[in-house]
């Protein structure tokens, strides 16, 4: 319903290969971690967002979205329903032309928003599944 096929391969092969994944820290045992390295080994270059603002898979971390000093295409959101709309508000504002919520993570007034503003979305799927099925 929030991820049809076609929306789901126009995000991960047409709108670009700079994906900010907010949530992503250095906990190797958060599933945002091995997400994050299966972007990368898809040809995605992934930007931490986190208030840590941590390195992660040797690239550099930023405390929020706006902080990232150049393009974002795509806003990757591990964070629970609750917040996860914030970060689908500030995408639209930094002008990303896409965001995808992870399995589990819904929030339709978010979506209604986002796609309002132009921007494609997904809810609550994985680009780790995604990508493999699509090769």
């Amino acid at each position: 319903m929030y991820g049809d096929p076609a929306t789901v391969r126009k995000i991960l092969t047409e709108l670009g290969d700079t994906w900010a994944v907010v949530g992503l820290s250095s906990n190797d045992a958060r599933a945002a971690y091995g997400v994050a390295n299966v972007l990368q080994r898809y040809g995605k270059r992934i930007v931490p967002i986190h208030p840590k603002a941590e390195t992660v898979h040797g690239e550099q971390g930023y405390a929020s979205l706006d902080a990232v000093p150049f393009k974002i295409d795509v806003v990757d959101v591990f964070l629970n329903s609750g917040l996860a709309g914030q970060a689908a508000d500030e995408a639209v504002a930094i002008g990303a032309r896409a965001v995808w919520f992870q399995l589990g993570v819904i929030d339709e007034a978010a979506y209604e928003r986002t796609r309002a503003a132009g921007l494609e979305m997904v809810m609550d799927r994985c680009p780790a599944i995604e990508l493999p099925a699509m090769r």
